[in-house]
């Protein structure tokens, strides 16, 4: 490696001036690499006592915005938190309740966020988010009977609330009721704005339930050849609907 013999051969030499211009040179180096700029990079590797100097004031100096300082994973989230106790202590406004109960809701830590979103509620009756987030939250804590009325609410104001994610979770608090029919109808209320996975592949599953098979194999196919189009974020976001629609349409060709 290039850039490693010379360092060496720099080591070597003792001299602290080519020393500083070789670790100069890796440290312009490595800043390419982050930053994507992998041409510079070749550039640096292959002629390190100069194109160093070019990039620091070409590009390094120029970029607008540093990039980040390394910060350890959860601190800036545990400081959103202490801000947000220290808010609701001094002022007890119904939003920051809100976010807090959003915070913990991502966290997984859903009893605490319940609490958050009912005190949110009781500041702010009509806040259609708080009612959404808390039937949500409801709904992954196993109460869907709590839920869909909170849910309901929402959606009769808006259909279309959070991009059609509260009617999604309307329609499986209703599947989880045993209301299949008012399930079918608002999943496909969904699909007629939007192509999500997780309600087709639901859909999917409950019209086959009911018996209508080619519908649903078309439902699972859609999303089973969606897969090969789509990119790798939406992939790993959507990838348990792929495998529901998957083991489905694999089931209903028999």
């Amino acid at each position: 490696m290039l850039m490693l013999a010379l360092l060496t051969d720099l080591l070597r030499t003792g001299s602290p001036v080519l020393i500083l211009v070789g670790i100069f040179a890796v440290w312009m180096l490595v800043d390419a690499i982050r930053r994507g700029e992998w041409l510079w990079a070749v550039f640096i590797f292959i002629f390190p006592f100069i194109n160093p100097f070019i990039y620091y004031f070409l590009v390094y100096r120029q970029t607008a915005s540093p990039l980040p300082a390394v910060e350890l994973p959860g601190r800036n989230l545990r400081q959103r938190i202490h801000w947000l106790k220290d808010q609701i202590h001094h002022l007890d406004k119904a939003h920051h309740h809100l976010e807090l109960g959003d915070i913990y809701f991502k966290q997984g830590k859903l009893e605490q966020a319940e609490t958050s979103y009912r005190a949110a509620i009781e500041r702010d009756p009509e806040d259609p988010d708080a009612r959404a987030h808390i039937g949500q939250c409801l709904l992954k804590r196993g109460r869907p009977a709590d839920a869909l009325p909170q849910l309901q609410y929402v959606v009769d104001l808006d259909p279309t609330h959070e991009f059609g994610d509260t009617l999604m979770a309307l329609a499986e608090a209703q599947m989880a009721l045993g209301q299949t029919d008012q399930a079918i109808a608002n999943w496909r209320r969904v699909l007629e704005k939007h192509t999500y996975a997780r309600a087709r592949v639901q859909l999917a599953e409950l019209l086959a339930a009911k018996g209508e098979n080619d519908a649903a194999l078309a439902l699972a196919r859609e999303v089973v050849e969606d897969e090969a189009h789509a990119p790798q974020f939406q992939r790993r976001r959507e990838r348990d609907w792929l495998r529901r629609g998957k083991v489905l349409a694999s089931r209903l060709r028999g």
